[in-house]
């Protein structure tokens, strides 16, 4: 069989996954995507206790590669026995048991990479491999395999699948054995439960996703600041006073603000950990984000297929402006509850709003929706004053203003949105898919289309709840935390440092997602959406943009 005409072998360990579930082989292989569990890296630490021991445990790992076959890998050990060469592999895990208690047997998976390193082996010394072997270290056992004809075969095609998944953009089905989800490394990628559950609204999903990522964001606010690299931390060095070391290990993002430097060592370190670097300008404007290692190319083509059908994209533009509208209007009714009859005003508020939400559903046309989005948007803002209550006079809502801010309140929530589109962006660009290229917002700035639209599901959640109460509570100093030139209203070093706190604060707070029905934090809540965005074009749509404020 010739493996060359299609470019690179397939990696034997590709062809275990393939077994295991052909959406697993999809995700690691095709798309690149790859995670490392708990699970993961105990079998890593398992391979490297094993390869310091001595007598019974492999000294060395052997690379395999086949030009004929297309396939290459790395056996965990190669013996002579009886003089025949025999291929072993080290599971951490438990044997598949047969019908008898002491029957045990190899998984399906298990036995075609043994095979695979057999067929290699046969290659590589031209002699005839009759068996391979597999231990099972958490059962203390050893399954023999024999290598015959039959499983020779069972490789070949294993191999043929696999190119043939490999030459398409299309992923293959979540697999029907639903038990082989909660031992896959992919399901916070993959997302089979909630795929599942778009199928059927009244399935009751597993929680298959990690635990949050307790990963920091590191804000760099002073100016004139420098982030270096010193072995695995990264060095945060000021103009005056002393340095701060962070490691990356326990950093997530750097958002460097203003005139905050960083150099190339440490984007080099920021990138091998996968951790995302984002520019706001002191004003609070959105510049850009750097993710390594963002989505492979069957991800975008997708993408740019979808959001290229226009009906498909106004299904989604007015699914989004409704899901805004509605938490807005949610917000401005959990705001008034309780405390009787609400001012003129918010009633007013109230009124546009359900107005512009009845108009955004209607909606035929992108640009009836931005009509509509428009005037819900004037009418939510409009009930703010009210909403703040007995506030400083230098910390009354005049309305919305941008670029620059006018006011003290817009200076919070223009920023507050800067931080959330870094956030937004990372995201996008994590799961693989391509920012610039929207469905309703269209190109008009720096700010990339697609990060706008997904922006748009937690302007209220993380950041007008956040700014609000923070301004109830008396947080905010109209003087130390503002700067004012003339008409414009700009957060002062202080009031950057506490809207900081305030956003990442409101970030890392968990809340019951009302679709999906479990518990996350509003960060991981982006990640889940441009997730569940994605899941529009391949397979599975409903989920997107449903979940609602209580």
């Amino acid at each position: 069989m010739d493996g060359s005409g299609d470019g690179a072998p397939l990696r034997v360990m590709a062809l275990h996954a393939l077994a295991y579930c052909e959406r697993l082989f999809f995700l690691e292989e095709v798309e690149e995507i790859r995670v490392a569990d708990e699970r993961v890296y105990a079998g890593r630490t398992l391979h490297a206790e094993l390869a310091r021991e001595e007598g019974d445990g492999p000294s060395e790992r052997f690379v395999l590669e086949s030009e004929a076959l297309g396939l290459r890998g790395e056996v965990d050990a190669l013996r002579r026995r009886d003089g025949q060469w025999i291929p072993y592999e080290h599971k951490r895990g438990r044997c598949k048991r047969g019908e008898g208690k002491d029957a045990p047997e190899a998984w399906p998976s298990d036995r075609l990479q043994i095979g695979a390193y057999a067929m290699l082996v046969e290659e590589a010394t031209g002699e005839v491999v009759p068996e391979g072997r597999l231990r099972y270290h958490a059962d203390n056992v050893t399954v023999r395999i024999a290598v015959d004809d039959a499983l020779r075969a069972e490789v070949r095609a294993a191999i043929t699948r696999g190119r043939a998944l490999r030459a398409t953009v299309e992923r293959p089905p979540v697999t029907s054995n639903e038990r082989l989800c909660t031992h896959c490394s992919l399901a916070p990628v993959c997302l089979p439960e909630e795929e599942r559950l778009a199928k059927d609204e009244a399935r009751e999903p597993v929680h298959l996703a990690p635990k949050d990522d307790d990963r920091q964001a590191l804000h760099v606010t002073t100016h004139g600041s420098r982030v270096g690299r010193s072995g695995d931390e990264l060095v945060v060095t000021p103009r005056e006073g002393e340095e701060t070391r962070v490691s990356s290990r326990s950093t997530r993002h750097v958002v460097l603000h203003g005139g905050s430097q960083i150099s190339t060592q440490a984007l080099h370190l920021c990138a091998e950990r996968e951790v995302g670097v984002s520019w706001v300008t002191t004003g609070g404007r959105f510049i850009g984000s750097l993710v390594a290692g963002a989505g492979a190319v069957q991800r975008r083509i997708r993408q740019y297929k979808a959001l290229g059908e226009e009906a498909f994209a106004l299904g989604l533009a007015r699914r989004l402006v409704g899901a805004k509208l509605e938490g807005q209007l949610r917000f401005v009714l959990r705001s008034t509850r309780g405390e009787g009859a609400r001012p003129v005003a918010v009633e007013e508020a109230l009124d546009g709003m359900r107005r512009a939400i009845r108009g955004a559903h209607a909606a035929e046309t992108v640009e009836e929706l931005l009509g509509n989005e428009g005037a819900g948007a004037a009418a939510y803002f409009s009930s703010w004053r009210a909403l703040l209550g007995e506030v400083d006079e230098r910390l009354r809502y005049e309305g919305r203003t941008r670029r620059p801010p006018r006011d003290r309140v817009s200076a919070l929530l223009g920023f507050g949105y800067a931080l959330l589109l870094a956030d937004v962006t990372t995201a996008l660009a994590t799961v693989g898919l391509e920012p610039a290229l929207g469905f309703y917002h269209r190109p008009r700035s720096s700010a990339p289309p697609l990060s706008l639209d997904l922006m748009e599901l937690f302007r209220v959640p993380l950041v007008d709840m956040a700014v609000m109460g923070s301004i109830r509570r008396g947080q905010w100093d109209p003087e130390d935390d503002f700067t004012v030139t003339g008409p414009r209203v700009w957060l002062s070093a202080t009031g950057r440092r506490k809207l900081v706190e305030v956003y990442e604060r409101r970030r890392s707070e968990e809340w019951k997602h009302s679709v999906v029905g479990y518990s996350l934090s509003y960060g991981r809540m982006i990640e889940l959406e441009a997730r569940l965005l994605e899941k529009e074009w391949c397979g599975a749509p409903g989920l997107f943009a449903k979940f609602r404020l209580r």
